[in-house]
C-alpha cells in the first residue's frame, strides 16, 4: 500500500538545518558587523552614524513599500535581509557621503540589485555592491572623498598613495571605508559567522589565496594588499553571500580565486586603486556557468 509522502517547500534562499530562517542568518550578519560597525562610528563621528542609518532606513522602507505593491507585506524589518544589504553598503561607501546620496544608492541596492531580478534569493549580483558601483560611477569625486580617523581633513588612503602602518590598517586607524578599515574586527565578526555556521572556508581562503598568489607577481606587498581595501569584508562577507555564490564546492574554491586574481589585475593594472567591488561583481556575473559546470548530482544519478 503506498505511503502519502508530504513535501515541504519554500522560496528561496534554502538553509541548512533545523529551525533556520532567513531572519535567524541576518541576525548573524548583522551581529557579526556590529564591531566594525561601531568602530567605524568611534572612528569617523557621528554623521558616519547618520549614514549607517540612512542606508537601512531607507533600504527597509524601500523593501516596504515594493512588497506591498506585490501584496506581499512582511512589514518594516521583515525577513532582515534590507537590513543587511543596507549595512553592507553604509560600511562600503565613505564615511562623509553626502546623506542623499547614501539614501540613493540603498535604493538602487534594494530596487535594482534585489527586486529587478525577483527578490531575495534570485539576485545575480550582491545588491550592496552593486548600489556602491552606481555611486562610483555617478558621483566619483564623493565616493573618492576619504577622511582620516578622528579627524575632519580630506587625505588619501593606503591604495590612493598614503601612509599607514600594518597595525594602523590591522586595527583600522586610516583613511577608508566606513567599516571596512579594521580588519581586525571584521576578521572577530567573520570567526563568529563560522563559529554559527553561517559561512564556509573555501570562498575566503581561496579569495586570499589569490591575494597571496598574486601580489608578487606584480611586484606588490602581499600583507598591504590584504590589509589595505576591502580585502576583507569582501571575502568573509560579500563573496560569501549565499545566494550570489557558487553551490559546489570546486566551484565555491574558483570563484575566490577568480575574486582574488581579478582584485589584483584591477588594483595593479587597471586606473583605479581598489579592484574588490568590481571583483566581486564580476565573478557573480559567472556564478551560473559554475554552477552549471560543477552542478550536484541528483540521487542516483551516474
Amino acid at each position: 500500500m503506498a505511503q502519502k509522502v508530504e513535501l515541504a517547500w519554500s522560496l528561496p534562499p534554502h538553509l541548512p538545518g533545523d529551525g533556520d530562517t532567513t531572519l535567524k542568518v541576518m541576525t548573524d550578519v548583522l551581529i557579526a558587523l556590529a564591531p566594525a560597525t561601531i568602530a567605524g562610528i568611534v572612528f569617523f563621528g557621528v554623521y558616519s552614524a547618520a549614514v549607517v542609518v540612512v542606508s537601512m532606513l531607507t533600504a527597509a522602507i524601500v523593501e516596504a513599500l515594493y512588497l506591498r505593491r506585490s501584496f506581499t507585506p512582511r512589514g518594516l524589518i521583515g525577513d532582515g535581509s534590507p537590513l543587511v544589504a543596507g549595512l553592507l553598503l553604509a560600511l562600503v561607501v565613505p564615511p562623509s557621503l553626502p546623506l542623499p546620496l547614501v539614501a540613493l544608492g540603498s535604493a538602487v541596492a534594494m530596487l535594482v540589485g534585489k527586486h529587478f531580478f525577483g527578490g531575495i534569493g534570485r539576485n545575480i549580483f550582491n545588491p550592496a555592491l552593486l548600489g556602491r558601483a552606481f555611486l562610483f560611477v555617478v558621483w566619483p569625486r564623493q565616493m573618492a572623498t576619504w577622511t582620516p580617523p578622528l579627524d575632519g581633513t580630506t587625505t588619501a588612503t593606503p591604495l590612493g598613495g598614503g601612509e599607514a602602518s600594518y597595525l594602523d590598517m590591522f586595527l583600522g586607524t586610516i583613511p577608508g571605508s566606513l567599516g571596512e578599515t579594521s580588519a581586525l574586527l571584521l576578521l572577530i565578526g567573520a570567526a563568529y559567522l563560522f563559529y554559527r555556521g553561517r559561512i564556509g572556508w573555501r570562498i575566503p581562503a581561496s579569495f586570499i589565496a589569490g591575494i597571496v598568489i598574486f601580489a608578487p607577481i606584480f611586484g606588490g606587498d602581499i600583507l598591504f594588499h590584504l590589509l589595505a581595501g576591502g580585502v576583507v569584508i569582501g571575502a568573509f562577507y560579500m563573496a560569501t553571500d549565499m545566494v550570489t555564490s557558487p553551490v559546489q564546492p570546486t566551484g565555491q574554491i574558483l570563484f575566490g580565486l577568480g575574486c582574488g586574481i581579478a582584485t589584483m589585475v584591477i588594483r595593479e593594472l587597471a586606473g583605479l586603486p581598489e579592484g574588490v567591488m568590481y571583483a566581486i561583481l564580476l565573478m557573480n556575473a559567472l556564478v551560473p556557468l559554475l554552477d552549471r559546470f560543477f552542478r550536484v548530482k541528483t540521487l542516483g544519478e551516474a
